[in-house]
Formats: C-alpha cells, sequence, structure tokens
C-alpha cells in the first residue's frame, strides 16, 4: 500500500509528544468549556491534588533527590537487591553488551505491565516473598528473562532474542506469571500475543535491532549512530520506540497503512486532514521511553529534551484526578462500569489526564521548592504513588474507573 503525502505527514505528527500534548489539550479546552460529553473539570481542586502528591513525594523522597519515573524502580522491590543480581550476572560482558542487555529485560518488562487486575499474584522462588500489580509483574519478568525465557541461547539466558519470542505460547506464559486461572491476570493471551509480535516487529527492523538473531538491546546502536555528540532526544528515543515497535499493538486505528498503536477517536481532538479527530496517548511507548533513558545512560549516552515527554495516560494518574474531585463523571454509571480500551469515556479520561497533570506539574514543584524537577520524577515521586495510595485506601486498590484490560492498554 502506498501511503499518500497528507497520510504520511499526519502519521508522522502523530509519533509526537508534541501531538500528545497538543490534542490532550485540545480535549481539555473543549471540557473547560463544559463541552465534553462525559467529564467535568475543577480547576480549583488541582491545588489540593497538588498537596496530597507533594506530601507523597516529600514522604517517598525525603532529600527530594526524585530519579525518573522507570520500570527500574520496580524491580528492588522487597528489598531484594535484584539490580545487584542482575550486575553480577553481567559482570563478565563488555559494557555495551550490559546495556544491551538492560534494554532488552526493559522492553519486554515495560509490554508485560499494562494493569494486571486485582486478583493475580506472583510468588518468587527465591524469597518466598508474594508480589502483586506493577511491581509483581517487575519481579516475574525479572526472573524470567534471568531465567531464559526471553532467550534462545542457553549459554546466554539474559537476552531477549526474536527468534525465542516468536515461539511464546499462551500456555508458556501463563505458566512463567502463575497464572492459576484464565481470568487471573488481566489480558493474559493480549500479553503473550504482544511478545510474539514483538518477536516478528524486532525482524521487520533490523535497522534498529539488528538483522542476526534481532533484540531490542541492538536499539542502543541505532540511537548512538543517529547521536550527535554523544547526545540523543528522548523525543528522537521515543520515536525508535513508535516506529519499531509499531506493528506489535493490535486491532487499532491504521493511517496510509501504518499501526497507530495508542491513538483514539474523540470529538474534541481537533486537526485537520487525514489525523483530525485523533488523540494519541502512546502510554507503554512513553512508559518504555522514560525506561530506557538509565540504561542509554549507562553506555554513555547523553539525552536531552526530556520534558518533551509527557505524562502516562494511566490509571493511577487518572485515577489521582478522579478521587481528588478534579473530575467528575457527568453520569455515576461511569463508575459502576466496565469499559473498553476504545470507549468514548476512556479516551477523554486519559487525554484529559494527559492534559491535567501539565497543569498539576508546576503546582507540585512550587510545593516542593524544587523548580527544576522534572515532570518524570514528578510521576515518580509523584502523581503515581499518590493515585495508588488513594486507591488502596478508598477501593482496595481498584482504580475509580475500570477497563476491559487487553493487556496492552493502561
Amino acid at each position: 500500500m502506498t501511503t499518500s503525502p497528507t497520510a504520511e505527514a499526519a502519521v508522522a505528527y502523530l509519533l509526537t509528544p508534541e501531538a500528545i500534548r497538543e490534542r490532550a489539550g485540545a480535549v481539555l479546552a473543549a471540557g473547560l468549556a463544559d463541552e465534553l460529553a462525559h467529564f467535568t473539570i475543577d480547576l480549583s481542586r488541582l491545588a489540593e491534588a497538588a498537596d496530597f502528591v507533594a506530601a507523597i513525594t516529600r514522604e517517598r523522597y525525603p532529600d527530594l533527590k526524585v530519579p525518573l519515573h522507570s520500570r527500574w524502580r520496580h524491580f528492588d522491590v522487597g528489598g531484594v537487591e535484584r539490580l545487584a543480581e542482575l550486575e553480577r550476572l553481567l559482570a563478565r560482558l563488555p559494557v555495551d553488551e550490559r546495556v544491551r542487555a538492560k534494554l532488552d529485560l526493559t522492553v519486554v518488562s515495560v509490554l508485560l505491565d499494562a494493569g494486571a487486575g486485582p486478583d493475580w499474584r506472583y510468588v518468587e522462588a527465591d524469597t518466598g516473598e508474594q508480589y502483586a500489580r506493577s511491581e509483581g509483574l517487575a519481579v516475574a519478568s525479572f526472573r524470567m528473562f534471568v531465567g531464559g525465557f526471553f532467550s534462545a541461547d542457553a549459554a546466554a539466558p539474559a537476552r531477549v532474542d526474536a527468534s525465542a519470542l516468536l515461539t511464546i505460547t499462551d500456555d508458556d506464559l501463563a505458566d512463567a506469571l502463575q497464572v492459576s486461572r484464565p481470568d487471573s491476570l488481566a489480558g493474559l493471551s493480549g500479553r503473550a500475543e504482544l511478545l510474539r509480535q514483538l518477536g516478528g516487529a524486532l525482524q521487520q527492523a533490523p535497522e534498529l535491532f539488528g538483522k542476526h538473531e534481532p533484540r531490542p538491546g541492538r536499539v542502543l546502536d541505532a540511537l548512538r549512530e543517529r547521536s550527535r555528540a554523544g547526545r540523543v532526544e528522548a523525543a528522537d528515543v521515543l520515536r525508535a520506540v513508535l516506529t519499531g515497535l509499531g506493528p506489535i499493538w493490535p486491532g487499532r486505528i491504521a493511517l496510509g497503512g501504518v499501526n497507530l498503536g495508542d491513538v483514539w477517536r474523540h470529538p474534541a481532538a481537533g486537526g485537520t486532514g487525514d489525523g483530525a479527530g485523533l488523540v494519541p496517548l502512546h502510554k507503554l511507548s512513553q512508559w518504555l521511553t522514560y525506561s530506557l533513558i538509565e540504561p542509554l545512560i549507562d553506555a554513555g549516552l547523553v539525552v536531552g529534551g526530556l520534558d518533551r515527554l509527557t505524562a502516562l495516560a494511566e490509571y493511577r494518574n487518572g485515577g489521582l484526578l478522579v478521587d481528588t474531585g478534579v473530575l467528575t463523571p457527568r453520569d455515576p454509571v461511569v463508575l459502576d462500569a466496565v469499559h473498553d480500551p476504545d470507549d468514548e469515556v476512556i479516551v477523554e479520561w486519559r487525554a484529559l489526564t494527559v492534559a491535567l497533570l501539565d497543569r498539576l506539574a508546576p503546582l507540585v514543584r512550587e510545593r516542593l521548592g524544587a523548580r527544576d524537577l522534572s515532570l518524570a520524577s514528578i510521576l515518580e515521586g509523584g502523581t503515581w504513588a499518590a493515585g495508588r495510595r488513594l486507591a488502596d485506601e478508598r477501593r482496595g486498590g481498584a482504580a475509580p474507573i475500570r477497563i476491559e484490560s487487553d493487556g496492552t492498554v493502561m
């Protein structure tokens, strides 16, 4: 299929953080004009939300040395030094190969990280400890990685190879994640399919992932080649993620033959031409981009322009806004129903989350006296933890608005 010039330009735009911010901002503008179908917005409640986020941030990081919001925060959950274990496992490898392994781990762990649901648990054999939700998926994916689940080479277990990914079955993944019954982990089949699709995508993009036994970690070499004096922009890392992994997303909107991924229709999105009415959110891709930054820095690259990326349109950040009264569903039934990812109410909620966290961030910086705190650190400090705290207190950890997860969204 030939992509028209107008479609090609629309796709290029929709794969940028600027498009996420602008289209989410258009939805917020409609909300502030009281023109949205599903939510009302009370900006006066942002102050209360900022107070709470600042308090949670000081509690978790008293010195205000807040790291980036990243998958790497989860691997040492429970006080177990798994990252030190990983360093020992990789110690004999050259620096670049150690970084490639860390990038491999990051990609599969993030792709397995969509909401687990309230029922799933993972028991770590090495410690006997039980973990749930995002941290449980982090521990599980870490153990799968070091155990060779994703490797095609038994002599080199700590890697992710395209050929190994292509052979993963739903049952393989269920066993590895200790899924006791089909409905205990949301979106199990979707996650397995995502891993298989990842294997295919790696093979389809040798310029990013290598020609011989493609693997995610080879993106280091591609980004280094494209860097200028050792500097790469965060938006360029995101673009590599979006273009290289775009084919993995299931059943999404395509434009000019290009699968757009986490992009959805909303009547308030605005725009003109082929991309009109579309809201890009790219939650997992931005979460992955944030998580790739530390390994890339370990390889000697400088990653600039971090604040061009946006907040993540997921249920902890969005739940914070609902639970603090910044967002209120017009119809209370929204809080009781289970919604599909493409339902207009979910697209609206997620877009408003991105736009409103841009307004919340400066209020949090002001309360902390930390003007230079990045948005990524505010998410970590931060909004995600505050959203989870409120969810734990009010609903035993469940989000205020429920989504039928396919393992690839939220």
